[in-house]
């Protein structure tokens, strides 16, 4: 794969070639390791991934946010990278993880990538006007946050993306399974459950960050367009997380989608088969390219 270099100015090549690059700059897979913020000193990276160029100017950009519960995972693990074979550009990014610092780090690094990605726009030939987020499992709970969480009204640099796709994201912390007692599950294992560790407290102790952190709870007739994704045996996170999310879009008259992925638990083949990916591209045509 090419990556797209416009010839307005040299400062582009040059720009780049400071850069931490895969494979050099002849045909890299993509653009590795830049970093898009340092809060606190901690150093928050991406991998830009950028489509063949056409000649046909700026491309649309989908922002890909990892799972994990919010303590495990990485950009590595891109699960959004074919999109570039359909003309869009993807970013891969990190944020801080729970071990490094709680809610709302989390989402104030995915909207950080955001704007870097606006800022930067004009040297990687991106459209800073059509960005979209992707995401799954706990990747999917924040980029839903993206499409839902009021924006703040300081920010210079909108933050905003226009769609989301939600793989199977945990959507009201309150009603997660882990975050309450019952069903075999104890106060100190609730204590020690992955929502608490983000919020830095149990739900129970803390309900209003848990809805802060929640997108059902966020939800308002300006979001962002969604596609919702959610296996119908996910021992994970319950698809009533999703259901419900679905519902209160659909009554804010929000664009909104909801595909119930028959047979797939927490992930799986079931999320990338030709059908999917096709739901998908459709979803991201119609509100990034439309």
């Amino acid at each position: 794969m090419s990556v797209f270099f416009s010839p307005k100015s040299h400062f582009r090549w040059f720009a780049l070639a400071l850069l931490p690059l895969s494979g050099g700059l002849a045909a890299p897979e993509a653009i590795k390791d830049i970093e898009f913020a340092r809060p606190g000193g901690h150093s928050l990276t991406l991998d830009l991934y950028l489509p063949e160029p056409t000649g046909g100017g700026s491309v649309p950009v989908v922002v890909w946010v990892h799972g994990g519960g919010w303590l495990n995972g990485s950009k590595k693990n891109c699960k959004a990278t074919w999109l570039t074979e359909q003309g869009y550009a993807v970013a891969s990014i990190n944020y801080r993880l729970t071990q490094v610092a709680q809610w709302p780090a989390q989402i104030d690094d995915c909207r950080e990538a955001v704007r870097w990605l606006r800022r930067n726009s004009e040297l990687f030939g991106l459209d800073a006007d059509r960005i979209g987020s992707w995401g799954g499992s706990a990747g999917g709970h924040l980029v839903a946050l993206m499409g839902t969480l009021p924006y703040a009204e300081s920010e210079s640099v909108s933050s905003r993306v226009s769609a989301v796709c939600d793989w199977y994201g945990p959507t009201e912390l309150l009603t997660m399974p882990p975050n309450n007692v019952g069903e075999g599950r104890t106060e100190e294992d609730v204590a020690n459950s992955n929502g608490a560790k983000l919020l830095g407290c149990t739900v129970k102790d803390c309900p209003e960050l848990a809805k802060q952190a929640s997108a059902y709870d966020n939800v308002s007739e300006d979001d962002s367009a969604f596609l919702i994704m959610h296996g119908d045996e996910d021992p994970g996170v319950p698809i009533q997380q999703s259901i419900q999310f679905f519902e209160r879009l659909q009554e804010a008259k929000v664009p909104s989608q909801f595909k119930v992925v028959e047979g797939a638990g927490h992930g799986g083949k079931q999320f990338d088969t030709p059908e999917s990916r096709a739901l998908i591209l459709s979803f991201f045509d119609r509100y990034l390219k439309g």
